[in-house]
């Protein structure tokens, strides 16, 4: 990372899965906190914002920026860490970056494994998958191929490095043959804010801030939905 993503804080936040998470980026360290109660994600991150934030005797308003998981995921996930990344935002007046949980997956193999290219994928339920394909280095993670909500057996993939995100062994056995060859040992850690946070920081020290009403959670579903109803 660069000098300047170096002397950056940054606070982080994710719920889209059933792992809620929060990360304090100071000057080049990451501080975590994590909790898996999926119905208690509302209850569970402003206290780990708290608690970071105390430990690092640090206030909202000396923060540089914030950086939530903008999905896709599960819909009230998505919004909580969306309304609780405006209000802060707007409280402090800050900017924010909205990162792909597909992103952050991607990135999170990046750095444990070194792959380049990584298709990511998280469980859409309903026999549907959310899926995407990201270029990672140390300047980031960029798109490759759009993220998609489809069923397993539309999947296509170009050549890759590696897999990432637990979607893919959830829906193995109905992913096309070449597709579950090359998903086989995949890294199935979920999204996490620690990875928010370092690709938050990359946005925002490039620039790519944007204001808090920017805060909206991506609801692949609806934008499905959408296209089947467009002539």
């Amino acid at each position: 990372m660069s000098g300047s993503t170096q002397r950056m804080k940054l606070l982080a936040i994710d719920t889209a899965t059933e792992l809620c998470s929060v990360a304090l980026y100071v000057d080049g360290e990451v501080a975590d906190r994590a909790v898996s109660e999926p119905r208690a994600h509302a209850d569970n991150v402003l206290p780990m914002v708290s608690d970071l934030l105390a430990e690092a005797d640090l206030a909202l308003t000396q923060l540089d920026g914030i950086a939530f998981g903008r999905g896709p995921g599960g819909f009230t996930g998505l919004r909580v860490a969306a309304a609780v990344t405006q209000g802060l935002a707007l409280g402090a007046d800050l900017p924010i970056a909205a990162i792909s949980d597909l992103a952050a997956l991607a990135y999170g193999a990046f750095i444990r494994h070194g792959w380049r290219d990584v298709a990511a994928a998280l469980d859409a339920r309903m026999g549907e998958i959310y899926y995407g394909v990201y270029r990672c280095s140390e300047d980031g993670a960029s798109s490759l191929a759009e993220d998609t909500l489809a069923p397993p057996g539309d999947v296509t993939l170009p050549t890759i490095d590696g897999a990432a995100g637990p979607g893919w062994q959830a829906h193995h056995s109905a992913l096309p043959e070449s597709v579950g060859a090359h998903v086989e040992k995949a890294d199935d850690k979920p999204p996490h804010a620690r990875t928010i946070a370092l690709l938050g920081a990359i946005e925002l020290a490039a620039g790519r801030g944007a204001g808090a009403e920017s805060a909206i959670p991506v609801y692949l579903r609806d934008k499905v939905a959408q296209k089947r109803r467009q002539p």
